[in-house]
């Protein structure tokens, strides 16, 4: 049975198992939320284990995580490591009845992340997915100026995500250039501008997809040879929105360009953008402008209660602090929230549609997310 936790008593403790992101974002974040207490920190390798317990003054360090689910102190659990790991590791913590906070791409393939949702609804426990994006101020403004119907009936819509960070050649090989374990930039990025477009959007009636690999080997730096690269930098993605919109998706991590996160919704009524050119930090910097037909873009200030209450200088942590505070909300009211692992599934479905579309060459039509949802397999 999931943990019981009294509202506003004691805190909830987290276990915390990936320690890459998960000490630069997760481990902050838990840290700085009132209801929160981290109990626990797993690392494949009991020593670094230990030196991270040691340096957060965490009073548990595990390199089992049957261990760390046999804790009583333990009654949710975060999991920030690679995409490959995801299915196995967050299957055990449902079926020990543990919260779960899951970061994306949700898993490998649609099929295993169905499978953690309809685990998830049997057991009761209260799961989210990291999608960050929801909790971020200006798009906050920017989903309640869309749903106010600023732009009126939609007629296009172009999305832009251009970054770096995979940019330098020299940067080595590792899981992220294995398509089998859920690298390259459509996990990483379009993981989450498909959870986005569903937000703010609606749904996606039918994909196109065109996916390349723009640095075809890395260094591996156990051997210093290199190594193929079978993952995409590049996404081009062409949405039919159900609603009949059309919807230019342009994904890549290997660019360097001046404008990096750019939304432009254009209708009847209106235009709506939101952007931000901050190079070093992807939450960071957002601005929200609109116009109306024949008219100049203006800047739309972003109201008080939407800023974020903290500062963080790296903005992950900011975002990620909301996206606990709705966990722990869920976990102590007992109630569905969002984003859960439904949208975990919803996104996984339109990456695996993505590939097929490559693949194919073709346009895909994609099915009704609830019909999926209890179709059986």
């Amino acid at each position: 049975m999931p943990s019981q936790i009294p509202i506003n008593q004691n805190k909830i403790g987290v276990a915390v198992i990936g320690t890459g992101f998960g000490q630069k974002v997760h481990i902050p974040g838990f840290t700085a939320h009132h209801r929160t207490e981290i109990v626990a920190v797993y690392h494949r390798d009991i020593h670094q284990a230990q030196t991270i317990a040691h340096t957060h003054n965490i009073p548990h360090a595990c390199d089992n995580i049957t261990d760390i689910l046999a804790l009583p102190a333990v009654q949710g659990v975060s999991i920030a490591t690679p995409p490959f790991l995801h299915y196995e590791m967050a299957k055990a913590v449902l079926q020990a009845g543990k919260h779960l906070l899951l970061e994306k791409p949700t898993t490998l393939n649609v099929l295993e992340a169905k499978e953690l949702y309809q685990l998830a609804q049997a057991q009761g426990v209260t799961a989210i997915v990291d999608f960050e994006f929801r909790f971020v101020p200006g798009w906050q403004l920017f989903a309640e100026l869309l749903a106010k119907n600023y732009v009126g009936k939609k007629r296009l819509i172009k999305i832009d995500w251009l970054g770096s960070s995979r940019a330098d050649t020299e940067r080595p090989w590792n899981w992220y250039s294995r398509q089998d374990q859920g690298g390259g930039a459509l996990g990483s990025l379009g993981s989450h501008a498909f959870d986005y477009i569903s937000w703010l959007f609606g749904p996606v009636s039918r994909l196109n997809a065109y996916l390349s690999t723009a640095i075809p080997a890395r260094v591996d730096p156990s051997n210093g040879e290199l190594k193929p690269v079978n993952t995409d930098d590049n996404c081009l993605l062409s949405l039919e929105l159900a609603d009949g919109t059309p919807c230019q998706v342009a994904i890549s991590a290997v660019v360097y360009a001046s404008r990096t996160h750019w939304i432009e919704v254009y209708g009847d009524r209106g235009t709506l953008v939101l952007g931000s050119e901050n190079q070093k930090d992807y939450i960071h910097g957002f601005r929200v402008w609109g116009s109306q037909p024949g008219q100049p873009l203006q800047e739309i200030e972003i109201p008080n209660r939407l800023v974020f209450p903290q500062h963080y200088t790296d903005g992950r942590i900011c975002a990620f602090t909301r996206v606990v505070d709705q966990w722990v909300q869920g976990i102590e009211r007992q109630q569905l929230i969002v984003p859960s692992l439904r949208e975990g599934v919803y996104s996984q479905l339109l990456m695996d549609l993505s590939h097929k579309s490559h693949t194919t060459s073709s346009w895909i039509d994609v099915p009704n997310l609830e019909k999926f949802l209890t179709d059986c397999v």
